[in-house]
């Protein structure tokens, strides 16, 4: 394996053998012996399931990736096997450096084992000598915040104690391979920005983090890039935006069409793979024809065209024309920082539909969401009924407080389905606008919180110097 590489994994395979009944099981253990005995075909009690399928990719040291995908994609199988604690079926895995791994609560905790007994254990596993233990008890026991309660059973604690304690030893053995299987979804919001800011410095001190979420912000926040599982299979590998973006748009996808997204994935893959999409660092949300493009504000530059827009399925309700707007009703997307703007867009509705909210999001060109809104807080307060064949047109208004930059906007619209809340329609980075830049602007980052700089200097007067 090369010098710079921290995981490699070739043709990785795993299948569970599924059994229908625990007397399928005993027969697949007696019978067929039998039957060889006697010089019979063997029959199998059992069906294969393949939860990973000739898996290959190569995290860099110093990487951060994401693994995201449905429920039941192979992420968590992966993640054991690159641990160690499951073995693959066919293919390798190679890691180079120290591997902490958080996969479940308390894997590996002994419940009937004080929190004191199981951080030296858990550490000794990692590879931890006794007396490295002893110099980083404290701060293990300190990031945990359990109080008295390292001294009680582990099968005594919450949920959220145990995985303060499991992530408290993980990152305090100075991994040099970070592994974390979705373990900081639990536990209050303090303690995950916490968890949050340690792996930001452990990333800083070069380790290589590997980590499945649900949360397509922390991917595309953390991540230097993202992969994409689905049914054990490898769809794609890519910058984080793509990823996220080609998820959600599979995870709402309807069962029927699925297929063809993940076929239209793999021809995604090829075409980053080749190069044929990506410019500056893997992102290429904007593409400028070759006329000359306007630079006034508060005008409109055909030349500012998103080529990262993502369309998902459609659930019997069609958006159309989505644009943004001067309060004088003309068609812009060179903005101007303080001003007021309309974003609008209509939504045509093929079959009625219930509980229906329409919404807005604004994101930067990597994919982080900056803010938007939607028309209702919750079905109590959304459109209880609309009929089919029904247009509606949608607006909303909204203060322009960014910094100079180009951004994305999405416009969706949700209703109940098969008693369930979904995306009817969905458009990503459908979008795309600039705001103008200014000489005396003194504002700095993304969004502009209208800071007001107050100096007040006070002159020294009146001192007696001694000589």
């Amino acid at each position: 394996m090369c010098s710079d590489v921290a995981i490699k994994v070739v043709g990785l395979n795993k299948c569970y053998q599924i059994y229908d009944s625990p007397r399928d099981r005993l027969k697949q253990f007696l019978l067929p012996k039998i039957r060889r005995l006697l010089r019979l075909l063997p029959k199998q009690y059992y069906r294969d399931f393949w939860a990973l399928k000739d898996v290959s990719f190569e995290v860099k040291k110093g990487e951060t990736v994401g693994i995201v995908g449905r429920n039941g994609s192979g992420k968590s199988t992966l993640l054991q096997i690159i641990c160690g604690t499951l073995a693959p079926t066919d293919g390798h895995i190679e890691t180079n450096g120290r591997i902490a791994a958080l996969l479940e609560l308390g894997a590996g905790f002994n419940p009937e084992f004080t929190g004191r007994e199981n951080v030296y254990l858990n550490a000794a596993v990692l590879g931890l000598k006794r007396e490295e233990i002893d110099a980083r008890f404290d701060e293990i026991v300190a990031f945990a915040d359990i109080g008295e309660f390292i001294e009680q059973p582990v099968k005594t604690y919450s949920s959220g104690m145990t995985v303060r304690l499991a992530f408290a030893v993980a990152i305090n053995v100075d991994p040099q391979i970070l592994v974390v299987d979705e373990a900081l979804s639990v536990g209050d919001e303090l303690f995950q920005r916490k968890c949050f800011s340690r792996i930001e410095a452990i990333r800083s001190a070069g380790a290589t983090i590997l980590f499945v979420s649900h949360s397509g912000g922390a991917v595309v926040e953390l991540c230097d890039r993202a992969l994409l599982l689905d049914s054990g299979e490898r769809l794609a590998i890519s910058t984080p935006k793509k990823i996220v973006g080609r998820y959600q748009k599979l995870l709402y996808a309807p069962s029927d069409k699925r297929e063809a997204i993940r076929a239209e994935i793999r021809i995604e893959e090829a075409s980053d793979t080749q190069g044929m999409n990506d410019s500056f660092d893997g992102h290429s949300p904007i593409v400028l024809s070759a006329a000359e493009h306007t630079d006034l504000p508060d005008s409109y530059d055909p030349a500012l065209k998103p080529s990262s827009i993502i369309v998902y399925e459609s659930h019997g309700a069609v958006i159309d024309d989505p644009g943004i707007y001067s309060t004088d009703g003309e068609r812009v997307n060179n903005l101007t920082r303080g001003k007021t703007y309309l974003y609008r867009y209509s939504v045509r509705f093929e079959n009625a539909a219930n509980y229906v909210r329409f919404g807005m999001l604004i994101k930067t060109t990597s994919g982080l969401e900056l803010g938007g809104a939607t028309t209702a807080t919750s079905n109590r307060t959304s459109l209880p009924y609309v009929l089919s064949g029904t247009v509606v047109s949608v607006e909303f208004q909204f203060v322009c407080g960014l910094n100079a930059g180009v951004y994305f906007l999405n416009a969706g619209v949700v209703g109940e389905l098969n008693g369930a809340e979904t995306y009817l329609h969905r458009l990503i980075d459908i979008v795309s606008f600039r705001v103008m830049s200014e000489v005396e602007n003194l504002s700095t980052g993304v969004i502009d919180f209208s800071c007001v700089p107050r100096i007040e200097m006070t002159a020294l007067s009146d001192i007696e110097v001694i000589h």
